[in-house]
């Protein structure tokens, strides 16, 4: 029997609470410019430290989740869709912004659920 839409959105936020290794290349925030019509994501660099952490490269401190001291992206990447965000990100940058499967696979859904949002008028917000 198929999943409801509600049982599968219960059961996609319970996949969001597993364990994840975090991608040693950085991480990304992603928002959208409603003025220019674009996509735009931020890439942040870090470290993993010894306990799965991601520190800041410069100072070893931990990356606070939020409330923390505002960082520099090292790159930012633009787009109309979703799709050219992905190739500039994957396919031009060089090199390459991420450096793991599961994190490709990730950016590809948010960068899905951004493009649909700018289209629809409705918030984005990043999971």
């Amino acid at each position: 029997m198929a999943m409801t839409p509600q049982q599968r959105r219960r059961h996609d936020d319970r996949l969001s609470r597993r364990a994840i290794a975090l991608d040693p290349s950085g991480y990304f925030l992603i928002s959208l410019d409603r003025n220019a019509g674009d996509i735009v994501v931020e890439h942040y660099s870090n470290t993993i430290n010894d306990q799965g952490l991601a520190a800041d490269p410069e100072t070893g401190e931990v990356l606070a989740c939020r409330d923390g001291a505002p960082r520099q992206p090292v790159a930012t990447y633009r787009g109309c869709s979703a799709k050219e965000v992905g190739i500039r990100l994957v396919e031009e940058a060089d090199p390459c912004p991420v450096s793991r499967l599961d994190h490709a696979l990730y950016l590809g859904r948010e960068l899905q659920r951004a493009e649909a949002c700018l289209e629809s008028g409705r918030d984005y917000v990043q999971d």
